[in-house]
């Protein structure tokens, strides 16, 4: 089979569903890797022309600078593909990018006295590390944080609409003080929350110190200048990393495996998600929207199944697996530089892409819930048991004896009915008027400040 297509794709982030991750391509494709090189290369030969201390490059005419810039921000896929087939001759990819700007500057005049101070100096690990870095950081702040933050206010929004809607706790599966709908969405956004802030506070590093780490061959060339200086300048002012100043050929990856780390912490808390809404929509404390066109079994016609909560879970537990065996794998490598990383960076995209397939399957789960108020009653209705909790709690107020023995013996593995209750309250020797309160309490009362702290939308 030679026709390439969606249907012939081999990973199904190109085939099945290519068209939700376009957003990603932008940032961690093989056409943004190589554009981000373009950059950095740039980048670097600019600031030396800029560089007073360096009288042999001459300064770059305003023009000349402008034409350098338009070669980044218009680059084109039809640039990567000549890029991709200068690489075919010189079986690197860092070198065909160095020759295609030399080829580029050769037809320009202005440009042809700055030929060999492209990649001067450089190894191409100090384009390649900037180069990720700044990807990385394009697909966090464009794509991956915008789709979290749009997760997070549709939790806090269910948070609140729904915070007086008691339901049912089960804690080991078994009925349980009762809590609201909109504090379980509450208790997710909260934790969501947390997770995100620490996703934006991971910092990405980069460095551009030559072969070893150690500016060698620039301090050989120009001793005078102050290198890492120049370096820090470069990385953080025109590229708006943060400057890493000690390295061996690489940069270490720890900021990626921090990074990784975060997202993939983000990812648990979905998938716990994930499985609870799948639970409640069994249990028919959510119905979901019915489309006419779809088919949800093969056989059963009745079916509307969970299918986006299934599908993210599926998802988060892909990209998981590659985000953390990229973050054990990556801050890892033999003496000053072995090779096993470049392999591991180029599926940067593939962990993001099944992330960001589960995000969108997630939010479009939700979409579809609608809240069974009557199920969520009739089962508090059913569950007159845990009011045993805040009887026995009154009766230690008042110093009766034994108290959680007694409701245990009168409640554990037995069925409770709202009148076998009442008979117990009865018969408590506390004030009348903690009987009538106890009277007076329901299952679906009794929630404490849940609708309170459900109001909150989970911020502190």
């Amino acid at each position: 089979m030679s026709d390439y297509s969606a249907l012939t794709a081999l990973s199904p982030l190109d085939g099945r569903y290519q068209g939700k991750l376009d957003p990603l391509r932008n940032w961690l494709s093989e056409y943004a890797l190589i554009k981000h090189r373009v950059q950095v290369e740039i980048a670097w030969l600019i600031s030396l022309a800029q560089e007073s201390k360096l009288p042999q490059v001459a300064p770059l005419s305003s023009t000349a600078q402008s034409t350098l810039e338009s070669w980044v921000t218009n680059f084109a896929p039809t640039d990567a593909q000549t890029i991709k087939e200068i690489e075919t001759e010189t079986n690197h990819d860092v070198k065909a990018v160095e020759y295609w700007l030399k080829n580029k500057m050769q037809a320009d005049a202005t440009l042809t006295p700055y030929l060999e101070w492209v990649h001067f100096a450089c190894t191409s690990e100090d384009i390649n590390n900037t180069a990720y870095s700044l990807m990385v950081q394009g697909a966090r702040r464009c794509v991956i944080l915008p789709k979290l933050h749009h997760l997070l206010m549709q939790m806090q929004e269910r948070a609140r609409t729904h915070a007086d809607q008691p339901m049912l706790a089960r804690t080991h599966g078994q009925s349980a003080s009762p809590t609201t709908v909109g504090k379980e969405f509450a208790n997710i956004a909260a934790r969501l929350t947390r997770a995100i802030d620490v996703l934006e506070a991971v910092p990405l590093r980069a460095k551009m110190n030559g072969a070893v780490g150690n500016y060698n061959a620039h301090v050989v060339a120009f001793p005078n200048l102050d290198w890492p200086q120049f370096s820090q300048n470069i990385i953080e002012q025109k590229l708006g990393l943060m400057f890493n100043p000690m390295t061996t050929q690489i940069d270490p990856h720890d900021d990626f495996a921090q990074l990784f780390d975060a997202i993939s912490r983000i990812n648990v808390i979905l998938i716990d998600t994930c499985r609870d809404l799948w639970g409640y929509i069994a249990l028919g404390y959510f119905s979901q929207l019915r489309k006419d066109k779809e088919v949800g079994s093969s056989t059963m016609p009745h079916k509307i199944n969970p299918i986006d909560f299934e599908n993210a879970e599926g998802n988060l537990g892909v990209a998981n697996a590659l985000l953390r065996f990229m973050s054990d794998k990556l801050p890892i490598s033999r003496w000053q530089r072995d090779l096993t990383d470049s392999t591991v960076l180029r599926n940067i995209g593939v962990a993001l892409g099944h992330s960001l397939l589960a995000y969108d399957s997630f939010s479009r789960g939700l979409n579809k819930l609608t809240l069974s108020a009557q199920v969520l009653n009739a089962d508090l209705d059913d569950a007159w048991e845990v009011l045993a909790e805040p009887i026995q709690t009154v009766m230690r107020k008042y110093g009766l004896p034994n108290p959680y023995d007694h409701l245990k013996n009168k409640t554990r593995g037995q069925a409770i009915t709202r009148e076998k209750l009442h008979e117990l309250i009865k018969e408590l020797a506390i004030p009348e008027t903690e009987k009538t309160a106890l009277l007076a309490l329901t299952p679906a009362r009794y929630t404490g400040l849940a609708a309170q702290l459900a109001q909150s939308g989970g911020q502190s």
